[in-house]
């Protein structure tokens, strides 16, 4: 008799596997709940505020607690109503709003608002590096906080979002400005900023080919000025002629050269940036001399020092004066001056980082896990860790890594 074939029962069949098994089931992190201050800006003419009603209520449907300093937004033209009607509660006083887990402001703390602090808080605001003293920062670490300064925070492309959206704002602001003060309504020489037909366009110089210079450019070049572009980078030079699409007068700034383009100039805009320390003038004040009487000078890298020998700090109220006939305009906060704008953008921007941080269970897991943040860290937990605050200001620091890694243990 012919013996059957042997038959394999798969153990994974219907009738073959027996044994319960456990269920696997995703663990999900804990989220955590925000409370977030947003107290009124207390600087001189900051006009900016962190958070727009449209980010706050955002914020709030997700869960997060907001309270919100009465008058922070009327500048930017938010009033109280908006924030409340948003989900946001509304502190009479900044002791309340300083009580909040996470403080969220423009331009950094005051001495006395440092002092409203609690231990342990996170403070996100701009670091402002070259105005800031040593007490600035011992004052902080003594209250063990975590700051965050949000110039030195970056994307996932390694873009610093914040610096790059407030030098957006101020390169087409800067040209808006000139063509301002080319007006006899600002006792200007009475040009219109571009050109029409039939007669010769507006000649603007832009000293900087970086996102500011780049702007600037846009602004000028639609309007229907003749632009020439100086900077000591080749590459950015090459980037803002591709990012443009069009060819573009482009020089590396030698001293020749930039002297020519300067005494036929009528605009002159000046966005040069120095990683570290002061800008680097590049414009004399002999040359500055030997400008058409009536140009117009925007000196934006004016927050780093300037790049015009002649330049001067100036405010809001009284933007501008005159030297060698030339008006300069060197207010350091232009994005200030459209406010309701700028406000916006840093609400697009802090708005994700603190919904991540709050499905991520608070600042230390989302630190953890966010490289971009992390590089604006430079106070954790009382401790520095910012290796060029440290150096400057003979302060000890740690590295951060490391002590983010130590508090998973």
């Amino acid at each position: 008799m012919k013996e059957k074939p042997r038959t394999f029962t798969s153990p994974f069949s219907q009738g073959g596997f027996m044994l319960p098994q456990e269920e696997m089931l995703e663990v999900k992190r804990k989220s955590s709940r925000l409370n977030i201050g947003i107290p009124k800006e207390t600087s001189f003419q900051e006009r900016r505020v962190s958070l727009v009603p449209d980010a706050v209520m955002v914020l709030v449907n997700n869960g997060h607690d907001v309270i919100v300093e009465t008058g922070a937004g009327v500048n930017s033209n938010y009033q109280d109503k908006d924030y409340s009607e948003a989900g946001a509660q509304i502190a009479y006083g900044p002791e309340q709003v300083y009580k909040s887990n996470i403080v969220l402001k423009v331009a950094p703390p005051t001495f006395d608002e440092i002092e409203m602090m609690q231990p342990k808080q996170t403070l996100i605001s701009a670091l402002q590096l070259t105005v800031q003293q040593k007490n600035f920062f011992n004052h902080l670490i003594s209250k063990k906080i975590t700051g965050l300064a949000f110039d030195f925070i970056k994307d996932r492309s390694g873009i610093y979002p914040v610096v790059r959206s407030m030098s957006e704002i101020a390169g087409n602001t800067s040209i808006l400005i000139a063509a301002e003060h080319l007006s006899t309504t600002n006792q200007g020489k009475g040009m219109m900023l571009g050109g029409i037909s039939g007669v010769p366009p507006t000649e603007v110089v832009i000293i900087g080919a970086g996102t500011v210079g780049e702007f600037a450019a846009r602004a000028s070049v639609g309007l229907g000025a003749s632009v020439k572009v100086f900077d000591n980078s080749l590459y950015r030079l090459r980037r803002i002629q591709n990012d443009l699409g069009m060819r573009l007068f482009t020089s590396i700034i030698q001293p020749r050269e930039l002297e020519q383009a300067l005494s036929h100039a009528d605009v002159v805009i000046g966005a040069l940036r120095s990683k570290e320390g002061r800008t680097p003038i590049v414009v004399t004040e002999e040359m500055v001399s030997n400008m058409k009487h009536g140009a117009v000078v925007v000196d934006i890298s004016i927050d780093q020092g300037g790049c015009f020998e002649t330049s001067q700090v100036t405010n809001h109220a009284n933007p501008t004066f005159r030297k060698y006939g030339v008006t300069h305009y060197c207010v350091p906060n232009i994005a200030s001056r459209v406010p309701q704008t700028a406000s916006m953008a840093l609400s697009n921007i802090f708005t994700p980082i603190l919904m991540d941080m709050g499905e991520k269970g608070g600042i230390d897991s989302f630190l953890r896990e966010s490289a971009g943040v992390r590089n604006g860290v430079y106070i954790y937990n009382g401790i520095l860790t910012h290796k060029y605050i440290g150096e400057t200001y003979n302060i000890p620091y740690k590295d951060l890594d490391l002590l983010i890694a130590a508090t998973q243990f």
